[in-house]
């Protein structure tokens, strides 16, 4: 009896028609959507990696001339170093007392101190600056990456 009851369920059941050419149409419409979609990312991330590109070519040729004046800088404080050691040295050579040995020992560390930091200060301005304009491209294409970001 089940049986009998299971094939008029069955028979009684309709099944919606299926039309395949609205099936293909819909197909069609999601692929090309779905292609557009692509096309439009590929070119936001084109543009992003270009952009990204020119920010990190200008920090390298901002930090490539940074390296280069701090370089020159480095060298002039050395060689200012130098020079001073050696006109101390000359000086202690022709001193006639101890006394005189200590004022001028004393009166060089006194200089060298005062120099020490005014070199120091300069190497800090340099080096701020220095890493402020490497920054600035990278931080300029960050922040315009956000604002494209957010007005999507």
């Amino acid at each position: 009896m089940s049986r009998t009851k299971t094939a008029e369920t069955i028979e009684n059941v309709e099944f919606p028609s299926f039309d395949a050419s609205k099936a293909t149409d819909q197909m069609r419409a999601f692929a090309e959507k779905g292609v557009e979609q692509s096309k439009e990312a590929y070119a936001k991330l084109k543009t992003g990696a270009e952009e990204t590109q020119k920010a990190l070519e200008s920090s390298y040729e901002t930090a490539k001339t940074v390296s280069s004046d701090l370089s020159l800088k480095t060298i002039a404080a050395l060689r200012a170093n130098a020079e001073a050691g050696f006109s101390h040295l000359e000086a202690l050579i022709g001193a006639k007392s101890l006394s005189e040995v200590v004022e001028l020992q004393t009166a060089f560390l006194r200089k060298r101190v005062e120099l020490t930091v005014e070199q120091a200060k300069d190497f800090q301005a340099v080096a701020s600056k220095a890493a402020e304009d490497v920054s600035k491209p990278i931080k300029t294409a960050f922040e315009k990456a956000i604002k494209d970001i957010k007005a999507a």
